[in-house]
């Protein structure tokens, strides 16, 4: 533990950027990423006015943080603070993140805390993921995890056995499982893909130019393209998905192209949000969309032949997930 860390009523607080020694005995980075010498502002300008998320609160927010945390769950919610937790949690909807809560790798825009977990599995973590849909009565759920680089399968057989899991205990629901690339590994592609989901996730994040530096190094534009193109020929039936994060310093014929892209790889479903800069220590924001540009935005994924193009300032990948196929942008009203 960093000797900068400081208690509040005997429990250790550890600021973004430091290191900590976890629960299970192996050292991680605070937020994923290490401090940073200067001081840069956390934005730059004045948020605008769309950007604006109600506190989190309220009963149903109350009762699905009590069954995430009695069943240890780890959800992308708290640790990537997103800013759709209150509206989401109050519905009865989370976004569960298995394969435990540290990261192999730094990307520079997320805040999943990162090391080297060396192995270590939580072997009651499909159980306990299948009970808690049964408990939150889900009729959709999504499923996400962190990079699992220590790992020969890069957790690819652990991830299966906790959606044949859910779909065992709750066989109505339906589940997203947005995964890991497992280092453009086919065969453990194939092992979540044959698990019993209906759509497959794996995020390309932003334009090919700005992959490197906004994604790990062991991360690509390419690869993640691949990951998807040979979940969809491998099994058609299951949707495909991918997410964009604008505001990085994209250009407008790079989105575009991005779109080709995807389009060229048979993904069915791309969601398109505001980058907002979870620390000091990560990536500026660079530029804020308005809501009209990515209304825009849509419009053009539309016409490139997406099944449905999820777009807005506070969508996330696994934003209102199960609306998707209403086509109707998830009920958002631009």
């Amino acid at each position: 533990m960093s000797k900068d860390t400081r208690q509040f009523k005997g429990v250790p607080i550890v600021e973004s950027g430091n290191k900590y020694q976890t629960d299970e005995g192996f050292s991680a980075i605070k937020n994923g990423v290490k401090q940073r010498r200067d001081n840069a502002p956390l934005v730059r300008g004045d948020k605008p006015r769309w950007l604006r998320a109600k506190m989190p609160s309220g009963s149903g927010y109350s009762g699905t943080r009590k069954i995430v945390h009695e069943h240890r769950l780890s959800t992308v919610c708290e640790e990537s603070m997103c800013p759709n937790i209150g509206e989401c949690w109050n519905a009865g909807t989370a976004t569960i993140m298995v394969l435990g809560s540290v990261c192999t790798r730094a990307c520079r825009f997320c805040a999943v805390d990162t090391g080297n977990p060396k192995g270590w599995l939580d072997a009651e973590e499909p159980a306990n993921c299948a009970r808690a849909v049964q408990l939150m009565g889900l009729q959709y759920v999504v499923i996400t995890s962190v990079d699992r680089d220590d790992l020969e399968d890069g957790g690819a057989a652990h991830y299966a056995e906790c959606v044949s899991e859910i779909k065992r205990l709750n066989p109505d629901t339906a589940v997203e499982a947005l995964t890991p690339d497992f280092n453009g590994v086919r065969e453990h592609v194939e092992l979540v893909v044959d698990s019993g989901l209906e759509v497959f996730a794996q995020n390309v994040e932003t334009v090919r130019r700005l992959t490197h530096p906004v994604r790990d190094p062991r991360a690509g534009y390419e690869q993640t393209i691949d990951v998807l193109r040979h979940a969809k020929a491998h099994r058609p039936d299951v949707l495909t998905k991918t997410s964009l994060m604008l505001g990085l310093g994209e250009r407008d014929n790079e989105i575009m192209q991005t779109m080709h892209d995807l389009r060229a790889a048979n993904v069915d479903i791309l969601t398109l949000g505001q980058y907002l800069r979870p620390t000091p220590n990560h990536l500026p924001v660079e530029r804020y969309v308005s809501p009209e540009e990515f209304d825009a935005y849509r419009r053009e994924g539309l016409e490139k032949g997406f099944l449905e193009v999820v777009a807005g300032p506070m969508v996330r990948s696994s934003y209102r997930a199960e609306q998707v196929l209403q086509k109707n942008n998830v009920g958002i009203a631009i």
